[in-house]
């Protein structure tokens, strides 16, 4: 996600327990195997030789691949990152898999992890007790009778992980990096963003009455009356449809100046008047709090009216709504199909649900992620992984600390801030040195959704405690198997998880100039989030403030005013554009981050005698070959217009061609001149 609240990664992967990976791309192993005499890194058989490389490069490296491997029914696109995601779950689950039969010691951390896997996978339990387990808040929600019930109910909720509302957290404060403090975020939605609510084409009409009925038949399966169920569904998608208008647009949410909004608890009080926000905060943990952040102000005005506006009644309905939705993990497989049928068959075109362990290997990741990634990295994250990837970084920077020096549109003055951000860059690579201590929280093998709810409570209990303590440099955004990488602005720092540091993204015995077009650009990519549109936002201590001058800060944006129109341009499926202000920062970062890795490469030859061709490609082709193969995809359309839609990350086949077109370099390679549709007529360049 690309608001101030997440790290910004190469690629945003949002999971459902219903097991379709919204963004996820991949591979074919070598035709030669690692230490094959003729084996680079590259397997020739992905190509598509009767394209030409200055026609569609991507369709050119990667059309035979794309060819040879359609999408698994389960997935909703298949490409190297989630081939290595799958390759990924196959070692989880071996290690999960012998937590669950060990007589590990009570409380340890493989004790949990087995028996929180375990937990999930007994599905004849979790069949038996029917909804047992949502009962008890059922009845809570039920038994509402005023406000005052109603916004305790919504902090009992979230604290259990159950989306009613808004979100509240802890985040570090943009203005002050060293202080956490507490965050009041829009939220409250069922589909995935404000948009799906307003639209007004056809297909978003026929999404609305899908979702409606995908509600209504939720409701079915508790017991309500199919007549009863389908009006339930449609106060549900008012209620959404009201707090979706008042939601911020997610172009803007990618704006941190239009999400800071830092105010003590009597001028929020008398923003949101029919809130009791003393007695919320008291209810989550936190009745010392006297000041938050408000992302979206004009959200909670919104919100406030509505508690007043919107019946109890309807109300409750809403409130049951998100309850079974967030619980449908944990109830018998009829709620899970049918959660399926909507968030996996229709919104993004999956075909079959994955399987049940592989789902569970999900759930296990995301409650106990450092718990079982600390078993993850002891056996498949050797020591030197870590050390080549480390060297590769250093040489990347040092790479745009060169570039820096020479651009001629920037200022003595804002390069030296620029070269100081840099150079107080924090580097993170395969795991925590700081484990999280879960010893507080109760895992046992007796109900799998008591084990979410219990964990999604002692998470929110983790966040809200930091509030107002200095922030904590050592934690971590994403687990150690995680096939992903980001960029925190406010932490200045870049973090490279085991998972991904693995073909096809790096390969110590593949050719280096396929590792600097895969795993440098992607070093490359997080190094220069940082000098994106969000990231030039914030300095070298993570604060969001102006460190450029006016005219530095004129020629940046016209730059990239260059990438925007350049993206809005791609057509992903008939009048569907990509949107080129929601995925300006990443193609900022694949533009640069790709630039900056040639240069590197460049550098690593010096004093060298030059490599030798390789299967008829010189070593600068293979560089490009080898940022190709990173974003090999296929992707089934719903898919495709889902991330169109919510997503910061441009579409694979996007990014494989996007930043090349803007190259001299790239041109160069494969001999392509002016009027090539690889060669861009305006050319975008920034770093």
């Amino acid at each position: 996600m690309r608001n101030r609240k997440y790290p910004v990664g190469i690629v945003v992967t949002f999971v459902f327990f219903v097991g379709i990976a919204l963004a996820s791309e991949g591979l074919r192993a070598s035709a030669k195997p690692a230490g094959d005499a003729g084996y680079w890194g590259f397997d020739t058989a992905n190509l598509d030789k009767t394209c030409k490389p200055c026609d569609d490069f991507y369709q050119f490296a990667m059309g035979g691949w794309l060819k040879a491997n359609p999408i698994p029914p389960e997935y909703s696109s298949w490409g190297s990152f989630s081939r290595l995601l799958d390759k990924n779950q196959q070692n989880l689950r071996q290690i999960l898999e012998a937590a669950e039969t060990a007589k590990a010691a009570a409380g340890s951390n493989e004790q949990k992890i087995g028996d929180y896997y375990a937990s999930c996978m007994d599905t004849a339990t979790i069949d038996a007790a029917g909804t047992k387990p949502i009962d008890a808040e059922m009845a809570g929600i039920a038994a509402m009778k005023s406000e005052a019930d109603l916004q305790a109910e919504a902090a009992k909720l979230q604290n259990e992980g159950v989306g009613v509302l808004f979100r509240f957290s802890a985040n570090q404060d943009a203005k002050d990096s060293t202080q956490v403090v507490g965050a009041a975020w829009q939220g409250g939605l069922g589909l995935p963003e404000r948009e799906y609510y307003l639209k007004q084409d056809d297909k978003s009409k026929q999404l609305r009455e899908a979702y409606v009925h995908h509600v209504a038949k939720m409701f079915e399966l508790l017991g309500d009356p199919a007549d009863t169920a389908a009006a339930e569904g449609s106060t549900v998608l008012g209620i959404e449809t009201a707090l979706a208008t008042a939601s911020m647009k997610n172009t803007d949410l990618r704006d941190p100046e239009k999400t800071y909004h830092r105010m003590k608890l009597a001028d929020l009080q008398s923003m949101a008047p029919n809130f009791d926000w003393e007695s919320y905060f008291k209810a989550v943990g936190r009745p010392d709090l006297k000041e938050i952040n408000v992302g979206q102000p004009d959200f909670f005005k919104a919100l406030d009216t509505q508690l007043t506006k919107t019946p109890i009644a309807d109300w409750k309905t809403y409130y049951r709504w998100h309850l079974v939705n967030s619980s449908a993990n944990g109830l018998p497989e009829k709620f899970v199909d049918e959660e399926f049928e909507f968030r996996g068959k229709t919104l993004t075109g999956a075909k079959e649900i994955q399987p049940r362990w592989k789902r569970c290997v999900q759930a296990t990741d995301r409650s106990l992620g450092e718990a079982l990634g600390q078993l993850y990295v002891q056996k498949y994250f050797p020591p030197d992984a870590k050390a080549h990837a480390l060297v590769m970084v250093h040489n990347l920077i040092a790479a745009l600390r060169d570039d820096l020096q020479t651009l001629s549109w920037m200022s003595p003055e804002t390069r030296s801030q620029a070269t100081a951000k840099l150079e107080a860059f924090a580097v993170k690579i395969g795991y925590t040195d700081k484990w999280r201590d879960y010893s507080a929280l109760k895992i046992d093998r007796d109900s799998f959704l008591a084990n979410e709810r219990r964990a999604a409570a002692f998470d929110s209990h983790r966040r809200l405690a930091k509030i107002g303590q200095p922030v904590d440099r050592t934690e971590w955004g994403m687990t150690p198997p995680t096939v992903n990488a980001y960029n925190n602005s406010s932490m200045n720092e870049i973090v490279f998880p085991a998972g991904i540091l693995q073909p096809p993204f790096y390969d110590p015995k593949a050719d280096d100039a396929v590792n600097y077009g895969g795993m440098g650009a992607v070093i490359g990519h997080e190094i220069t989030h940082g000098f994106d549109d969000h990231g030039s936002k914030f300095d070298g201590h993570g604060n969001l403030k102006d460190w450029w001058t006016t005219e530095d800060l004129a020629n940046f944006k016209q730059r990239a005013a260059c990438v925007e129109t350049q993206f809005d341009g791609y057509v992903v499926d008939g009048d569907l554009h990509e949107n080129g202000k929601l995925v300006l920062g990443e193609s900022i970062a694949d533009l640069g981050g790709l630039a900056i890795a040639y240069r590197a490469y460049e550098k690593s030859l010096e004093g060298k005698q030059r490599p030798p061709d390789k299967d008829g490609f010189t070593p600068e082709q293979r560089f490009f070959l080898g940022w190709a193969q990173v974003w090999g995809t296929n992707g089934r359309l719903e898919f495709e217009r889902l991330m169109a839609s919510t997503n910061p990350h441009p579409l694979g086949r996007f990014r494989g061609n996007g930043p090349l077109s803007n190259m001299a370099e790239f041109a160069k390679a494969f001999g392509c001149k002016k009027g090539d549709a690889m060669v861009r007529e305006q050319v975008c360049k920034i770093w």
